[in-house]
């Protein structure tokens, strides 16, 4: 139940992003840029763990994988002005794959540990 529970409050704050989204794509932005999901995996792990340290090393590594995602919203509006949405979302996809993986790759050989 408590899955279940979880799913669907997750489920419902995206379904509200995308429909305010239809409805102003500032507003839309303004929701979906909140860290609102973070949020919500802090709250979820603390009440499963009361392991503070857990839920801080969570957000260490959440600080740590900005950078690489914002590779997502620079490919995905550069590749729709020469394509179509669903080829640009997978090379918008695949080249934030390939920029997670690098920077994991390169902040792991810097000496620290996602």
């Amino acid at each position: 139940m408590y899955l279940l529970l979880k799913a669907l409050l997750s489920g419902a704050i995206v379904a509200a992003a995308s429909e305010l989204a239809r409805r102003s794509s500032l507003l839309g932005a303004v929701l979906v840029s909140l860290p609102l999901l973070s949020v919500l995996a802090a709250v979820w792990l603390y009440r499963d763990t009361h392991d503070t340290d857990e839920v801080a090393a969570l957000s260490w590594s959440i600080l740590w994988l900005i950078p690489p995602s914002l590779v997502f919203f620079v490919a995905l509006p550069l590749a729709l002005r020469s394509l179509d949405f669903w080829p640009s979302l997978g090379l918008a996809c695949a080249a934030t794959a390939v920029s997670y993986a690098a920077w994991v790759g390169v902040v792991r050989l810097l000496g620290y540990d996602l």
